[in-house]
């Protein structure tokens, strides 16, 4: 072996016995667009201990239904994605009728995530409720206000006439002959009558102000004559943002922010009807509803197409979390009157969604139907915190253990065989204006040391002489001696290239040049095409 082979050897030898060892692939932790999280334990959880989670089960196991359905669920690209799927599958597996079995099992299948909006220590939360409102099938001098079906007219990009229901967000377009698409009608042009008389009506109300708290809530039972109930649900909206009539208020000082809620707004309105339609048009929204098959008792279905739990089903922001997952909020909220702070520690699943519900930490808690509901509802409006139970599989304690680390520091010995210096710092280039300046004063010092004091008054009478006069312009009365080192400092700074010296053709170039004769154009003939 030769002396380069053994050195090759020996540069292979260490190099393995130094190299790192093989990490597994990097699985990275999950990202909630806007949110921040940080992973608890269970017993950092304020109030886990204080609450019953076998209703919350229950619950769990309804939204399971069409997650443990799915032979090949569907990617998600939300943070959670399909991870649902396997504490689904083990709670329909399992049957558990005590607390304490429920509270093992939300245990052992999810670790708890404290998650709020960037920033913020907390979220906010609000309540809804499905209104019971006297109504007709048929328009009377009592019930003249329509509750609308979805138009035929009335188009959603990526959606067709056939979807079971439209999304609640997003434009919306009516069309105009066979391709021109505009804008839906607003509000105020359906309640003046742009889409009456085509038989949309699937029940009349009694007033406007009903009908706009159904169109907030999402669904309402309609209590006919007769006794029977009709049961409507959302299925689509006009395409405006949805405005709050309430903030209105606010800002017009009609009703303090502190005493706002759903039972003032309403007796604003019946009070002031003029004022109530002024204010109704401030929200350009206008929702759309359709018919669905339920009993009287059966609760309100969600979004997620599960009928929703009272005190358990919340609404969330479906752009950001799936449905089906759980939370527990914790705070203090007015549920028994308006000014109590009534401690809310309860395990929640998202089952619905709401156009006003936007942000990772913000939920509208169901509250059942009824009056009793609508009160405690309207009241709420309140900070709280969000505890996302996050199934095991995307455990981001266990995911960061796999992102790659930075490189260890170089030992001393190292450090001292390659110092690290910082590299030198190119020096100004000054531009040729500064440069023309310096040039100035420099020339200016030295013609002031060379002048004897003497000839001060000749240089005088000189620049007296050399003086222009009020005729000439401007421009020549700028001194010769300041643009001479200017221009000469400039041409120093900024060099030219030299020009092409002048000079006479040599005798065989000349032989080879052919003297400047008129070029002889060419004629091209015209053929005529016999047909």
């Amino acid at each position: 072996m030769t002396d380069v082979e053994a050195r090759t050897a020996g540069r292979d030898v260490s190099h393995d016995h130094h190299e790192a060892p093989k990490r597994g692939p990097v699985v990275w932790p999950l990202v909630v667009p806007d949110g921040q999280y940080a992973p608890l334990k269970w017993n950092e959880v304020v109030g886990w201990a204080d609450d019953d989670p076998l209703p919350a089960f229950k619950t769990f196991r309804t939204s399971c239904k069409p997650i443990a359905a799915q032979k090949t669920p569907v990617a998600d690209s939300k943070a959670l994605g399909t991870s649902l799927r396997d504490p689904c599958i083990a709670a329909r597996a399992e049957d558990i009728s005590e607390s304490a079995k429920a509270r093992e099992f939300f245990e052992k299948n999810f670790t708890p995530l404290q998650i709020s909006r960037i920033g913020e220590d907390a979220g906010f939360v609000t309540g809804y409720y499905e209104p019971i409102v006297d109504g007709s099938r048929v328009q009377t001098d009592v019930y003249n206000v329509p509750v609308y079906r979805r138009p035929s007219n009335l188009f959603v990009r990526g959606y067709s006439q056939a979807n079971a229901s439209m999304p609640n967000k997003g434009q919306v377009f009516r069309k105009i002959g066979r391709r021109k698409l505009v804008p839906y009608y607003d509000r105020a042009e359906i309640e003046d009558g742009a889409i009456a008389g085509r038989g949309l009506e699937v029940v009349w109300l009694k007033s406007q102000t009903d009908l706009l708290f159904i169109q907030i809530q999402g669904s309402a039972r309609i209590k006919l004559d007769d006794g029977s109930i009709v049961r409507i649900n959302y299925d689509a909206h006009n395409g405006y943002p949805y405005t709050p009539v309430g903030r209105v208020l606010i800002e017009r000082n009609i009703i303090p922010k502190d005493q706002m809620s759903m039972q003032k707004i309403r007796e604003y309105m019946e009070q002031s009807p003029d004022a109530a339609k002024e204010l109704r048009r401030f929200n350009r929204s206008y929702v759309f509803f359709r018919e669905v098959k339920l009993a009287a008792d059966d609760e309100a279905v969600g979004a997620q197409g599960v009928p929703l739990t009272a005190g358990r089903s919340i609404a969330v922001d479906k752009s950001l979390h799936v449905y089906g997952t759980p939370f527990f909020i914790e705070g203090n909220l007015p549920i028994e009157s308006d000014t109590s702070n009534t401690p809310f520690r309860k395990l929640m699943i998202a089952q619905d969604t709401g156009s006003a519900i936007i942000g990772p930490a913000r939920a509208d808690i169901y509250f059942g139907a009824g009056a009793d509901a609508g009160r405690v509802a309207g009241r709420l409006k309140n900070p709280a915190r969000f505890v996302m139970l996050l199934p095991n599989s995307l455990d981001p304690v266990a995911r960061g253990k796999t992102m790659p680390l930075p490189e260890d520091r170089p030992s001393a010995t190292i450090a001292k065989l390659f110092p690290q210096t910082e590299p030198p710092k190119e020096a100004v280039k000054e531009t040729p204006k500064e440069l023309a300046k310096e040039g100035a004063k420099e020339t200016s010092k030295d013609t002031s040391k060379e002048q004897p004091k003497d000839s001060s008054k000749d240089v005088s009478k000189d620049s007296a002489k050399s003086a222009p006069s009020k005729d000439q312009p401007a421009a020549a009365q700028t001194p010769a001696v300041a643009t001479a080192p200017a221009v000469a400092a400039t041409a120093q700074a900024v060099p030219l290239p030299e020009a092409r010296p002048k000079t006479a053709p040599d005798v065989a170039s000349a032989a080879t040049v052919k003297p400047d004769t008129p070029r002889r154009k060419r004629h091209h003939r015209r053929y005529r095409h016999r047909q």
